[in-house]
């Protein structure tokens, strides 16, 4: 079985690296329909509000608001970047997805690739 290391530099077997096409299409749906995903964050649970889908130096990132992390809601609000190949067992949710007060699609971080962004 093939080993690469992930970004904390442990070992981590092809099987379970994250399929990040599979990803893309769920999190562009999710996006898409406004709607929450669950996924495994840095070892933690995470509900995120996808807002956009994009490129940054050839690589899929999302910038989402999370509603919780472990069962815990943060102490405030914001949209955070999240590389795709960080993200984990990524499943869609039926919980709507509120358009952060703050998202604008036409930023400049986003000039690379959007491929995705939320309707505001």
């Amino acid at each position: 079985m093939q080993q690469n290391q992930n970004s904390s530099g442990t070992p981590e077997t092809a099987d379970s690296a994250p399929d990040i096409e599979q990803s893309v299409h769920m999190l562009g749906f999710a996006i898409a329909n406004k709607l929450c995903v669950r996924a495994v964050y840095n070892r933690g649970s995470v509900t995120l509000a996808p807002h956009a889908l994009f490129e940054r130096h050839g690589a899929p990132h999302i910038d989402a608001v999370v509603h919780d992390r472990d069962g815990v809601a943060p102490a405030e609000e914001k949209l955070g970047t999240f590389r795709l190949s960080g993200l984990r067992d990524v499943i869609l949710t039926s919980e709507p997805a509120k358009v952060f007060a703050g998202f604008d699609p036409a930023d400049e971080r986003y000039g690379e690739k959007l491929l995705a962004a939320i309707a505001v």
